[in-house]
């Protein structure tokens, strides 16, 4: 990547998206351009204190002094800040180290949603490791979900449907449960005889969430092969996130319009067509106008999208940036 030292000052925007698995961090110039980009572990509790050495790194690469303001403005869009007290405080603690002039966080469900849209509202479903959702209407009205598991009643994303993958597939080995094919094929996927080995493996830790997360890639293969149980666990994961959606359409008034719909996570994005599928088939019927569509840049992109948003930018400005990626 050439990286260009800025003109004329600060960069606009220092975007961070921050996730579970990784954290991307980007320095954005007044005209759109991708200026230095670095990417870093995740983190489950993002601070001022895990950012800083990428915060750092990222300055360097611009030519900038880190130990100075970075950007005028600081977007950052983190996971697990989920509700607005948390991200009022994490964007004052940022505002303290002086990257920036100004600073905003927001849940990473928001950079899913500016990422994937082409106006500044609309709805972003993420369904990867977990499940959220939120929405912006035209008059700057949001919805969103607290999103913290099951007793906040959610339904889904890898974790959950690890689990029910795990669930299925011993109850058919033990008599519990009706046949399936994930009995055999999780097994195999981790390399044992039986579901009691795998079983047997995480009590002891041998196998621990990371690994059953990715047991939806198996999911999948057994529902291509008609297995009911298989499919009957996707349309259920179908059902759940158009189910977040639809709540979010009409919460913000947007069944009738031609809202933008983002779908997106490692679930989503794989595009299984049973599961696409399943949500697109609802959310035609519940909203005809929408659009279901998929970000063609990265969530890092939709954090320096919102960054420019905040300053007023011009519209070349916003279409610089998607061309950088």
């Amino acid at each position: 990547m050439d990286l260009t030292r800025p003109v004329g000052g600060l960069p606009a925007v220092l975007a961070i998206d921050g996730g579970n698995s990784k954290t991307d961090l980007a320095l954005i110039a007044e005209d759109g351009s991708l200026l230095a980009s670095v990417r870093g572990p995740g983190s489950t509790a993002p601070d001022g204190t895990t950012l800083a050495p990428l915060v750092a790194e990222v300055a360097r690469r611009a030519g900038l002094d880190g130990d100075g303001p970075v950007a005028r403005h600081t977007s950052a869009c983190l996971a697990n800040v989920d509700l607005p007290e948390e991200e009022t405080r994490l964007a004052a603690e940022l505002a303290e180290r002086g990257w920036s002039q100004s600073s905003q966080v927001l849940n990473d469900t928001f950079a899913l949603l500016r990422s994937g849209t082409h106006r500044p509202w609309g709805v972003a479903m993420v369904c990867g490791a977990g499940m959220n959702c939120a929405g912006v209407g035209p008059d700057g009205r949001t919805a969103r979900f607290l999103a913290l598991g099951h007793y906040t009643g959610d339904w889904g994303g890898g974790r959950w449907l690890g689990s029910e993958i795990m669930y299925a597939a011993i109850r058919a080995e033990d008599g519990r449960g009706p046949e399936t094919l994930l009995r055999r094929q999780v097994a195999a996927y981790f390399g044992e005889a039986t579901m009691h080995d795998v079983a047997v493996a995480v009590h002891v830790g041998r196998l621990g969430e990371e690994e059953i997360i990715k047991l939806t890639r198996v999911l999948f293969a057994a529902a291509d092969e008609g297995d009911a149980v298989a499919e009957a666990l996707v349309d259920r994961q179908a059902e759940e996130v158009f189910l977040m959606a639809r709540s979010v359409l009409d919460r913000l008034d947007l069944a009738g319009t031609d809202v933008e719909v983002v779908l997106g996570g490692g679930i989503l994005a794989s595009r299984h067509p049973l599961l696409t599928e399943g949500v697109e088939s609802r959310l035609k019927q519940h909203a005809p106008a929408a659009l279901p569509c998929y970000a063609d840049v990265p969530p890092v992109a939709g954090a320096a999208l919102l960054g420019l948003d905040h300053l007023g930018a011009p519209a070349e400005a916003l279409a610089q940036l998607r061309a950088s990626y």
